[in-house]
């Protein structure tokens, strides 16, 4: 398994850190980005239609995006405390470079709700 390090490429569409996923970790996911068979994955569909990186560069309030807040990001953020919101909110005052130091520092792949 490789070591978490600071690569603001591994943050995905949505907000959350690759670099610090188990699975990219382990070499058994390429990220967000490279993950072709992510296709059913909306966010990341639409930030690629858009030709943004990230939720974090679109002009939507996060709070009102359907896209973003859709079912199976209200599971995800229910099991494992997820607040993919205030990862997106975090982008937009910090930059990408900044949150992908804190999950690196954090060794997080999201900021936990509280």
């Amino acid at each position: 398994m490789e070591t978490i390090t600071k690569n603001p490429q591994q943050i995905a569409a949505c907000g959350l850190y690759c670099g610090a996923c188990k699975k990219f970790l382990a070499g058994k996911c390429p990220g967000c980005e490279k993950n072709e068979k992510a296709s059913w994955c909306k966010i990341r569909k639409c930030c690629q239609e858009k030709g943004i990186h990230t939720c974090a560069a679109c002009d939507k309030d996060v709070k009102e995006c359907k896209t973003l807040n859709n079912f199976v990001g209200k599971i995800f953020a229910f099991l494992f405390k997820s607040d993919r919101m205030a990862c997106i909110r975090y982008i937009r005052e910090h930059g990408e470079e900044a949150f992908a130091e804190k999950m690196t520092m954090e060794k997080q792949m999201t900021i936990k709700k509280k």
